[in-house]
């Protein structure tokens, strides 16, 4: 570590009285020492990863950190502030501030260094050394572990000794009784705990996670054996203890990779700073399910868009990650089938939906042949659209057994004619019905069979019926209801509509509100035969998601000087992301500046769906952006529609940064927000 931290990367007075003041004032020492190429670069990358989740930590300590491109080396800068700084901890502000660094290919041996660390923050004797040293100097070499008597406990590590030794391998807690359990009885034995660490980055928290764990298990007696899955990479936990294992603990903010491997046990599922902040409660809890027999039936739920968070996280969230899997998965079945049977209107006309089918009669030199068969394949595809929004949605709730009720719900939507909300609902209840089942206490000569046999069957029954016999009529007379009333919209009350939908699209670009109105917009046109209004709201739809990214384009361009760097150069790619309808090539203007950038959005954007629908413009596709132009009724006055809402909010975001006071010492041209200005690069907000 002595090549990461030397004494002016110390700073012992830190004035600062914000996170990201604390972070400008040691990032500049970086600098200074050529160790980050870009500040504001830098600080953008730290603001993204401070977004995703606070890196405050109870007992005073704020560790920001990221990886990023503008940093050459592996690099650790250290703060220590008289009056404290809020990092989000549940109990307080921070007065002792790590900033990490780590470029953005950062190798094996460096992040190991970060994540040993990572586990001596969780060492108390550490923490008050740090806290009573007198000069940055002391300090440094005290972090780098050169210190005569560094302060240490059993099991903790020595950042300098594990530079070379230690890894983010699995990392086991004993209480030197592993000999002698070879030989004792069961119940004498410990109780035996494995336990899965994860965040973001994989550079802090995974280890402090970890270390917390383990020390928690030790004053608890338990023998806790934790795999940190880190940037680095990961080692395994040997199959015989998992196999050994009790219980088990997931503390992670991404998904736990391969974590099938530890179904079939008792399970706490938390976020990784609920394994630093109370390790010994998920201990307690853990061992009270095992009290209890309670059993996974199958893997953990884990979805590619849920991320466990703490145990006071509300109904309302879970419920909109559970949609969001659905449909997110649902959209390029409607992308693909949409995008194929616009193409057969566009070469066959539009009788091309009475043609016969390509089994019976394909003529390969004829253009409606071919037209012909894209329209079916493309029918095909939305065939799909209801049962993979269904099953999705029982994935997100439990996993892959709330696969086949959640996709056999769907196909009973579509049979009964309930559509979208039938889809909505038959997920929900196959996820509910999944979830209740996996609760039962079942014996354990029948958990082998429960995921492949017996919680389908029972589930698929019991969605099965309620489709059929008891919910499914008031659904299909509600769908039938609101397609009826969006064919009756007309004049005013239609441009309303265009207004609203373009609002949602701008209000949080690619975010759930966005989502809302996009899935509402494929959900009138997923059929074969969509009525004029519903492929006037999808128009309007698309309109209004081009015009966020053009606009910030547009406006880097008329107006530079308003703009970052970095700012200017993401508006070349706004360019071409807003012709392609992809709403979020505006998100890191609207990151470094939502105040400005949102509102403005909005209101372009609702001038454009507002005009789309009093154009009676259409669009049979559901995304393409400028390409897929030709398959719109009315292109050019729909052009016009989205020239005009960009030029709308071109004009607001230019007369309201103008408006802006640049801060302090900033340089001309510079946003007060340029420090964010990357926050939201498009990996961050997928």
């Amino acid at each position: 570590m002595s090549d990461m931290i030397t004494a002016d990367l110390v700073d012992l007075d830190l004035s600062a009285d914000t996170k990201e003041a604390a972070a400008r004032a040691l990032a500049e020492r970086m600098v200074a020492l050529g160790r980050v190429t870009d500040l504001d670069g830098f600080l953008a990358d730290v603001a993204a990863r401070e977004a995703q989740m606070p890196t405050g930590l109870d007992g005073g300590i704020g560790i920001p950190h990221c990886r990023s491109e503008h940093v050459t080396e592996p690099t650790l800068a250290f703060g220590r502030s008289a009056d404290g700084i809020d990092f989000g901890a549940a109990d307080g502000p921070a007065d002792l501030i790590f900033l990490i660094a780590a470029p953005a290919g950062a190798d094996d041996a460096h992040l190991t260094i970060l994540s040993s660390l990572a586990r001596q923050l969780m060492n108390t004797e550490f923490t008050d050394a740090l806290r009573a040293v007198g000069d940055a100097t002391a300090a440094a070499a005290l972090i780098r572990g050169d210190e005569p008597g560094e302060p240490a406990e059993a099991g903790s590590e020595d950042p300098v000794a594990s530079a070379g030794a230690a890894s983010p391998a699995a990392a086991t807690v004993t209480d030197d009784t592993d000999s002698a359990d070879e030989t004792a009885d069961a119940a004498e034995r410990p109780f035996r705990i494995v336990a899965v660490t994860s965040c973001p980055t994989g550079i802090a928290h995974t280890y402090m996670a970890a270390e917390s764990l383990e020390n928690a298990g030790r004053e608890a007696g338990v023998e806790v054996t934790v795999e940190p899955q880190g940037s680095a990479g990961f080692t395994r936990v040997d199959p015989s203890v998992i196999a050994a294992a009790d219980a088990v603990i997931f503390a992670h903010d991404v998904p736990v990779r391969e974590k099938e491997r530890f179904a079939g046990k008792p399970t706490v599922d938390v976020g990784v700073k609920a394994g630093i902040n109370r390790p010994a409660e998920l201990i307690a809890e853990v061992r009270e399910k095992a009290a209890r027999g309670e059993i996974t039936s199958g893997s953990a739920p884990a979805t590619p868009v849920e991320r466990s968070g703490d145990a006071g996280e509300g109904y309302g969230t879970k419920l909109r990650k559970w949609l969001m899997s659905g449909v997110s998965y649902m959209v390029p079945f409607v992308a693909a089938g949409g995008l194929l049977i616009a193409l057969g209107f566009a070469i066959g006309g539009y009788k091309v939906d009475k043609a016969p089918s390509v089994m019976d009669h394909f003529m390969w030199a004829q253009a409606d042949s071919w037209a012909a068969l894209l329209f079916q394949i493309g029918g095909v595809a939305f065939g799909f659209l209801v049962p993979v929004l269904a099953g999705y949605i029982a994935y997100g709730m439990a996993d892959r057994p709330g696969l086949v009720p959640g996709f056999v719900g769907g196909s009973i939507a579509l049979t009964i004619n309930a559509g979208f909300l039938g889809g909505l609902a038959a997920g929900l209840i196959a996820g509910g019905v999944v979830i209740a089942i996996q609760k039962v206490n079942i014996p354990a000569a029948l958990r082998g069979i429960m995921p492949v046999v017996v919680i389908p069957l029972i589930s698929s029954a019991i969605v099965g019926f309620l489709m059929f016999v008891v919910i499914g009529k008031p659904i299909a007379e509600a769908q039938k209801g609101m397609t009826d009333w969006l064919n009756g919209l007309s004049g005013s009350n239609a441009i309303l509509l265009g207004a609203l939908l373009g609002l949602m699209m701008c209000f949080d670009l690619g975010g759930p509100v966005n989502k809302v109105a996009y899935t509402f917009a494929t959900a009138g046109i997923a059929v074969s035969n969509p009525s004029d209004s519903a492929m006037k709201i999808m128009a309007a739809v698309m309109a209004a998601g081009m015009v966020p990214p053009l606009a910030m384009a547009l406006a880097t361009t008329v107006r530079g000087k308003l703009f970052t760097h970095t700012e200017r150069e993401n508006g070349k790619a706004a360019w071409v992301l807003g012709a392609s309808f992809i709403s979020e090539g505006a998100i890191p203007f609207a990151a470094a500046d939502p105040l400005r950038v949102i509102p403005a959005s909005m209101a372009g954007g609702a001038i454009t769906g507002a005009l789309s629908m009093a154009f009676d413009t259409t669009l049979r596709a559901p995304h393409g952006g400028i390409f897929v132009v030709p398959l719109i009724g009315n292109p050019l006055l729909y052009l016009v529609a989205i020239a005009a809402g960009v030029c709308v909010t071109t004009a607001l975001v230019v007369v309201l940064k103008g408006m802006r006071k640049p801060a302090p010492g900033a340089a001309p041209g510079s946003g007060e927000a340029a420090a964010q200005s990357a926050e939201a690069k498009q990996p961050v907000a997928a």
